[in-house]
């Protein structure tokens, strides 16, 4: 595909509360990793020319010393460089981020529970990213019950986005009762999961019920899979590499445009700090698979 025809546009739309959004947007943790301050910012300003208007971030996206954890050497936070890429920011710009769990460069990562912990993480996002006002606020729950109730926590968010710091709310990491929990606190616009076409698929009809009640599903590490954080490092399969054979494309290019067939409501937020993979990522918006390609993918 030529480059000029690479545009994220080709995803089609989804609103996310009263911002539109192209369903190929931008996941911001993987250009911490970059050394170069500037290929990183170069980089982000080639995702919003090919069409991105949505990126997700968070305040403990930060690579000290090149890596996703504590170490030596300048932290280099996403928000902050996602600040000096592109602001002033352009007006259809949907910026989406995360709080509950935060990072010190003394104590690393540690997750945050009470409200006052929380408003200070809302603030420390709007600091480094110099807005007034969040686009998105998702709420990342660990893997237990938490210190603080679910509904205290939330709340908690929702009392900034009336006081006008928060325009959104979403969760991340989360189970279908617990969107079920925080139905009637205020209204949930995206739901963020590990999801791809090989991974994590007991989460089918969780996708299928946020569909139902208009609520985005965003999957994160689509292309890493249940390798998370360590980048698309598993073998991509039989079923996939075999349609990326038949369009001549890349496995990971059938990943992404698989994930977005999920539906209208799926947007899809592939990372990377590499400009020629960025191209790669957003040319798979325009990639159509059949109704076979699916059934062997599924």
């Amino acid at each position: 595909m030529p480059i000029d025809e690479i545009t994220a546009a080709a995803a089609g739309t989804w609103t996310l509360g009263d911002r539109t959004v192209r369903r190929m947007g931008f996941g911001s943790m993987r250009i911490t990793a970059n050394p170069d301050r500037e290929r990183a910012i170069a980089l982000l300003r080639r995702a919003v020319e090919l069409g991105v208007n949505h990126l997700d971030t968070a305040a403990f996206y930060v690579s000290p010393g090149g890596t996703l954890r504590v170490g030596t050497g300048p932290a280099r936070y996403a928000t902050e460089l996602i600040r000096a890429a592109l602001a002033p920011y352009p007006e259809d710009l949907v910026i989406a981020t995360k709080v509950g769990f935060g990072y010190d460069p003394v104590d690393g990562f540690t997750e945050a529970f009470t409200p006052a912990q929380l408003r200070a993480q809302v603030e420390e996002n709007l600091r480094r990213l110099g807005r007034d006002q969040l686009d998105v606020v998702n709420l990342r729950l660990g893997r237990g019950p938490g210190a603080v109730p679910l509904a205290e926590r939330f709340g908690a968010l929702a009392e900034l986005r009336d006081a006008g710091l928060i325009r959104h709310l979403g969760l991340s990491n989360v189970r279908p009762e617990q969107l079920d929990e925080v139905a009637g606190i205020a209204p949930v616009v995206c739901v963020q999961n590990n999801y791809g076409v090989d991974a994590y698929r007991e989460q089918d009809a969780f996708v299928r019920t946020c569909g139902e009640r208009g609520v985005a599903y965003v999957p994160f590490f689509a292309l890493a899979g249940t390798s998370r954080e360590a980048g698309a490092t598993a073998a991509p399969g039989a079923a996939v590499e075999a349609v990326a054979r038949d369009h001549g494309v890349t496995p990971s290019q059938v990943r992404l445009a698989w994930t977005l067939h999920q539906g209208p409501h799926v947007l899809a937020i592939p990372g990377t700090s590499d400009p020629a993979h960025l191209e790669e990522n957003i040319a798979a918006a325009s990639l159509d698979l059949t109704p076979e390609d699916l059934t062997r993918l599924g």
